[in-house]
């Protein structure tokens, strides 16, 4: 029973796998050109936002890096 149950579970794991290489390449090959949004793509400028974020994660680094000498310091003190 248990040889049955493998079979069955490999040719459905094969069917899934051939059915999901079958129909998105059938479904792409007949569906029209895509639209093009790279006018409003272009138009958006998050350079700004990123240099903010990448700050803020400079400054996390630097109070993680402060905690971690502190702590290592403190217990070089301790003789621990």
């Amino acid at each position: 029973m248990k040889y049955l149950q493998n079979k069955y579970a490999l040719f459905l794991a094969s069917a899934i796998a051939l059915c999901m290489t079958l129909f998105p390449v059938a479904a792409n090959a007949a569906a029209p050109t895509p639209p093009d949004f790279s006018s409003l793509t272009s138009a958006v400028d998050l350079s700004t936002v990123i240099v903010a974020i990448l700050a803020i994660a400079a400054i996390l680094a630097g109070v993680y890096v402060a905690i971690k000498g502190a702590k290592t310091v403190i217990g070089m003190i301790k003789g621990g």
